[in-house]
Order: structure tokens, then sequence, then C-alpha cells
């Protein structure tokens, strides 16, 4: 039954990450037009208790995109500079929309993982009950 507890807590780990991580990629998808937006990223890291890896995963600190800002042309815009330029964000709807779809899926297969688990402990439990 340990080793069932453990399968739920490594999936409820890896949803709750995967939902940190499109947070952040909604937030970059929201701010695509906003002027010196850098894009927000996150990493995986495992869990050790008692100095063990435990198969969880959380995810890491946010961390800046540090590539060059686009500079866009438009004299009208309040933030361009005596040439006429300012700079851009730079998040790419393409790869937004890539890890967006990427953490979908990890999220709806470690929500099976999760109720497979579940159904194998509800019927453990029915058998020893009986």
């Amino acid at each position: 039954m340990n080793d069932l507890t453990q399968t739920l807590a490594v999936s409820a780990s890896a949803m709750k990450a995967q939902s940190t991580r499109l947070r952040y990629i909604s937030e970059n998808i929201a701010n695509t037009d906003t002027p010196g937006f850098r894009r927000k990223m996150t990493s995986f890291e495992q869990v050790k208790e008692g100095g063990e890896v435990s198969g969880k995963i959380q995810t890491g600190g946010v961390r800046l995109d540090r590539t060059d800002l686009p500079q866009v042309f438009d004299p009208s815009h309040p933030m361009a500079d005596e040439t006429g330029y300012y700079e851009g964000s730079n998040v790419e709807m393409l790869i937004e929309m890539s890890d967006a779809r990427q953490a979908q899926r990890s999220y709806e297969a470690n929500i099976k993982m999760f109720d497979q688990a579940r159904k194998m402990a509800s019927s453990l439990l029915e058998l020893l009950r009986r």
C-alpha cells in the first residue's frame, strides 16, 4: 500500500510542477506585447526526503530569458528613443504554445497515473475487506 501512496504523491507533485509551469507560460503569453518584458522560465528539481531521492519533483526558481530584446521601430510609441526604437518583448508565441502543449500532455499523463494508482488502492482495500 505504501508504494501506491508514494505513486499518488509523485503524480501530485508532477501535476503541481506542471501547473506552475503553465502559470509562467500564461504570464509570458499575456505579456507578449509588453515593452521590455523578458520571458519567464522554470526548471524541475528532484525532491530529496531523508537524503534520498523520493521521485517527487518541484519547480526551481524563476529565471528570466537573457536573450537580447528586439528593437522595435515605432517613433510614435511613448517609450521610443530619439531614433524611434524601443525594446520589445523576447516572448516567442510559437515557443510558448509548444511549451504549453507539452506541459498539458505531461499534466494529463500524471492525471492518468494518479487515477490508476487510486483505482488500484481502492481495489486493494476492497479485497482486504472480504
